[in-house]
């Protein structure tokens, strides 16, 4: 796809909110929600973090087997968009396209630190990216965005989470100390693979490896970002 393409679905420009509604929902008509991988030999995690008006934009490419880390990448943009609930795709879109564009290779999932389908209008991060890029991805967030399910207790325990009539994810218990964490498909990933993935990434933490790790990644530039404009030389 090329680069004026890629700006019309992720850079909010000077567009209306509803003119970018409609663009989510024009995304939204191309995820599939079957498994459009084969073998998975490498995973991949995408999270972003924010200093002043730049965003940080970090993605780090695993193993799937071993969780060894493989690659890192990380872009730093001017933020386009302020804080909108349901609009992060036009907030983080463009620095997550760059950043995903620099790997050496394409991973074979790719896990967000975000919603999938799980989204008012299922157009989460995890879900917009993955079909406009018509890759497999995951949405790994905190907290339920909408839907309703039973709270897992115990290490290991899962629920659907239900709207409508519909599952659109699972709530899972990744360790003891932490609250659940809501997993969901993003794109070409099946609600079931969505979660049997998830949890081969989780290595005593509460988020899986490969956002945990994109999430440090992107604390660390953030954090030298930040030393560099108290203490410019």
């Amino acid at each position: 796809m090329n680069k004026d393409r890629l700006r019309e679905w992720f850079d909010p420009q000077k567009r209306s909110l509803k003119e970018l509604r409609e663009i989510q929902h024009e995304a939204v008509k191309k995820i599939k929600l079957e498994d459009g991988f084969d073998k998975i030999e490498t995973v991949a995690g995408m999270d972003c973090s924010y200093l002043d008006n730049r965003i940080i934009c970090a993605m780090i490419v695993l193993d799937y087997e071993s969780m060894e880390v493989i690659e890192k990448r990380h872009v730093v943009r001017e933020v386009g968009l302020p804080y909108i609930p349901t609009y992060l795709n036009f907030r983080e879109g463009c620095g997550i396209v760059s950043v995903f564009l620099k790997a050496s290779e394409r991973p074979d999932i790719t896990i967000f630190d975000s919603c999938g389908i799980n989204h008012p209008i299922r157009a989460g991060m995890a879900a917009y990216f993955g079909a406009v890029m018509d890759v497999p991805t995951i949405g790994v967030s905190k907290k339920i965005l909408c839907g309703h399910a039973e709270m897992p207790t115990v290490p290991g325990e899962y629920h659907e989470l239900m709207e409508d009539g519909e599952q659109i994810g699972w709530v899972l218990k990744s360790n003891k100390r932490s609250n659940p964490i809501i997993i969901a498909p993003g794109n070409k990933v099946s609600m079931d693979s969505s979660l049997e993935v998830v949890k081969h990434c989780l290595k005593g933490y509460k988020l899986p490896e490969p956002t945990r790790l994109a999430h440090n990644h992107a604390g660390e530039i953030r954090e030298e970002l930040k030393r560099k404009t108290e203490n410019p030389e």
